[in-house]
Parts: structure tokens; C-alpha cells; sequence
């Protein structure tokens, strides 16, 4: 398919939160104690509960030339506007030829862990049900059709957080990011019954889990010490235990309906793990009393998994094995990963042999479907929703590279200066 006549929604991509986040969402008795953005050495940076949480620059490189990528923290004045900014954000996306666009969350991690920190669980929940507030009414509504409305999670209590479910699904919110181990945290695991009322209010309300990797707030880490591309090489193991705890669990027998993203995760490993789950059944539930009812583990998987890829060749070559109604596409901007405003040529490389029908699941359909989720609102169809149709609308608008902060060393950054900033 020719990129221009692509229609594209990615299933992740991310925001970088605006210092106003707060200012018309949460209640007055809390507004002293809310989350804020101060200036700190020349940087802008969050402030909540004692911790300082500054914008990583690889969380916000889009528009910024390679040299300037690293983990040193940043301002506001030196990443795009679209980054924070809704209006320039659906200006960056029309660009792209992005015709919707789901994001997760920046400062406050991932899985919102940094507000469950908190002791005083009352200001968490305001600050919890604000944010959201913020993120669907405001980010997501101010252009409908173009943002998938994403929730925070009530980490810290499950009854809490299956009643934010419930609350957001009415607002026409059908995706809540969690994390990908919640032991990790401190957390009952996915194994216990804790989480149940959870698992029922998602199921109740076709409410996806949407699990990004790094949201554990452990990486994949070989030594204190070693290179940053050692991490970046193996962001999508804690993706691929996330996915084994949770098809093994209690959770997808107990609870039929549930469905779980694996974000960010790739798909190119996703044959061989379907294989690896298969096999296991058979040479192990005898002694180990796994039962899906006369099912095939990856048959399982494939009713309750979505899996997303940036750009993956393998993936895409071996899509058939993964499950063409298992494939979203993602576009990761702003983070480094991200090859916008070039996705389109990108993924048409990729996918040269694919049929028009199979990839048109794999860059709207399915995400459409999963997330509950219909961008032709408004005047929009699919005839003035492709790449071409987008990008004609912006006109003018500028995506060219321009150097916009501090270059880094290139000394090479390792993952203990990751870790001392981290906040996913």
C-alpha cells in the first residue's frame, strides 16, 4: 500500500504532561498539595509528596537531532510544543498522518506509581480521578475522535480502582494503563484474588489493560554498570514475563472477557512464546493442573492479547503465527523509538507484501475494535482520515529537525544514570 493511502492509529504513544494539568481538575481543599511544576538549575521539573520528577529527554525527542538524545532531564522551552500542547499535538499527528493517537503517561510513571506513593491515599485518589479527569475531558476532548481516552489506576486499592473503571468507562474511557508486575510495587501479585473486583469492573465494562513495558519500575538489568544499549536491547523481557504471569494466572479462567495489551512490547518474539506456552501445557499440566477447558494456551492468548509493534520485520513477517486480530501498530512519539514524521514510509517498507485487508487490521482496525473506539467523528471518514488527507490539512506546519537543547557528552550513559531519573 502506498503510505499516503495508509489509515494509522497508534495504540502507543505518550504525553508529556502540561504544568496547567491540575488547575481546573482538582478539588480546592487539595490544590496546594496537587502535583506542580517548578524550576530547578534552569529545568522544569514535577513536584509531588517530596519527590522531584524531572522530564527525561529521551521521553520528549521528537523534532530533536540524534546527538541531542540521552537521559539527561529538560525544560518545556526545549522539547516540541506537541509534546504537551493539544492543539500542536493534533498539528504533529496530521503531520505524521496519524489519524488517532492513544498516550500514556509521563511524570507520574507508567502505572501512576509515583502518586500511589503517597500515605495520604485521599489526596492520591483526588490527584488519581483529576489527572483522569484531565486526560479524558480535556486532552482526549478536546478534538474527539483523534486521542484514545487512557485512565490512571488506583494502584493501592482494588475495590478504589475497579470504582475508577467504572467511573471513566461512563466518560466513554476504554483503556486503563497498569503495571506489568504489580509484587514489584509491593502489590499483591496477579496470582492472588486481591485484584478481583478489578478484573470484573474491566470485564463489566470491555475496558482493556493496557500494560506498557518498564511500568514494573524494574528493567531488565544486567549490571549497575553496563551500557545503556543493554537495557534498551531488552525492554521487551519484562513485557514477555508479564504476559507468561498473566496467561498462566487464576485471572483469564476466572474472568473470560478480560483483555490485556502488551504495549510497546514488539511482536517479533510472540511465535516463539506461543510455541514455548503450548509446549509447557503439554509436557507439564498434568503434575502442574493447568485446564483452559480443552483450548491450546496460544489459543488462549490470542482471545485475550493484543500485541503492538513500532517497526518489526519479523513480526510483520510472521504475523499469521502471532494472529492478524492480535497486531496493532505504534507510533511512540515523542519517546526515541519513534520514527515520526516518517512512520508511514517506515511501516510501508516493512509491510510491502502485506494484503491492503490484513494491513488495514493491523494499523486502525484492530485498534478500533480492541479499544472500543471510532475516530470518524465529525466530518471524518475514511476516504479524509488516510496519511495524505492528514497531511494536506498541515500544510505549513513545520516538522523539520532543529537542535533545541544540550547536546549530550557521548561518553555513554549506563543504566545506574537511568535508574537515578526513572520514573516508569
Amino acid at each position: 500500500m502506498n503510505p499516503e493511502d495508509l489509515i494509522m492509529i497508534s495504540v502507543d504513544d505518550h504525553v508529556v504532561e502540561p504544568p496547567t494539568l491540575f488547575d481546573a481538575h482538582i478539588p480546592a481543599k487539595y490544590r496546594d498539595r496537587a502535583p506542580k511544576v517548578v524550576s530547578k538549575d534552569g529545568l522544569d521539573v514535577w513536584t509531588f509528596n517530596g519527590a522531584v520528577i524531572p522530564n527525561i529527554g529521551l521521553n520528549a525527542v521528537a523534532g530533536r537531532p540524534k546527538e541531542e538524545y540521552g537521559v539527561d532531564p529538560t525544560s518545556f522551552e526545549e522539547i516540541r510544543p506537541g509534546c504537551y500542547d493539544i492543539d500542536e499535538r493534533i498539528k504533529d499527528m496530521n503531520a505524521g498522518g496519524l489519524l488517532a493517537s492513544m498516550n500514556f503517561p509521563s511524570f507520574p510513571g507508567f502505572s501512576g506509581r509515583l502518586i500511589a506513593a503517597a500515605e495520604d491515599k485521599e489526596l492520591a485518589l483526588a490527584v488519581i480521578r483529576a489527572y483522569n479527569d484531565w486526560h479524558v475531558d480535556e486532552w482526549a476532548g478536546t478534538h474527539p475522535g483523534r486521542i484514545i481516552p487512557m485512565a490512571l489506576p488506583v494502584l493501592w486499592d482494588a475495590d478504589a480502582c475497579a470504582a475508577e473503571v467504572r467511573r471513566v468507562a461512563a466518560k466513554g474511557c476504554h483503556s486503563m494503563t497498569f503495571t506489568e508486575n504489580p509484587a514489584t510495587l509491593g502489590y499483591p501479585s496477579f496470582h492472588s484474588d486481591y485484584w478481583d473486583p478489578l478484573w470484573q469492573a474491566l470485564s463489566d465494562e470491555d475496558v482493556v489493560l493496557s500494560i506498557h513495558l518498564g511500568s514494573s519500575g524494574k528493567l531488565a538489568v544486567t549490571a549497575p554498570d553496563a551500557p545503556m544499549d543493554v537495557m534498551i536491547t531488552l525492554q521487551p523481557i519484562n513485557i514477555c514475563q508479564a504476559a507468561a504471569d498473566l496467561l498462566w494466572s487464576r485471572v483469564i479462567k476466572k474472568f473470560p472477557r478480560i483483555k490485556f495489551a502488551l504495549s510497546e512490547g514488539g511482536t517479533g518474539w510472540i511465535p516463539y512464546f506461543l510455541d514455548r506456552i503450548d509446549r509447557t501445557y503439554d509436557m507439564h499440566r498434568l503434575w502442574t493442573g493447568q485446564d483452559f477447558g480443552g483450548k491450546l494456551p496460544s489459543e488462549v492468548f490470542r482471545e485475550h492479547f493484543l500485541t503492538c509493534f513500532i517497526s518489526d520485520p519479523i513480526g510483520i513477517r510472521l504475523r499469521h503465527d502471532i494472529g492478524l486480530d492480535n497486531i496493532a501498530w505504534e507510533c511512540d512519539y515523542p519517546h526515541s523509538d519513534s520514527s515520526w514524521p516518517h512512520a508511514p514510509e517506515e511501516l510501508s517498507a516493512v509491510a510491502a507484501d502485506v494484503p491492503d485487508d490484513e494491513l488495514n487490521k493491523i494499523t486502525y482496525r484492530n485498534a478500533m475494535r480492541w479499544y472500543s473506539f471510532d475516530p470518524f467523528v465529525g466530518g471524518r471518514t475514511p476516504q479524509n482520515s488516510t496519511v495524505g488527507g492528514l497531511r494536506a490539512e498541515a500544510a505549513g506546519h513545520d516538522v523539520s529537525i532543529k537542535a533545541r537543547g544540550r547536546k549530550q557528552s557521548g561518553s555513554g550513559a549506563t543504566l545506574a544514570d537511568l535508574a537515578a531519573n526513572a520514573t516508569a
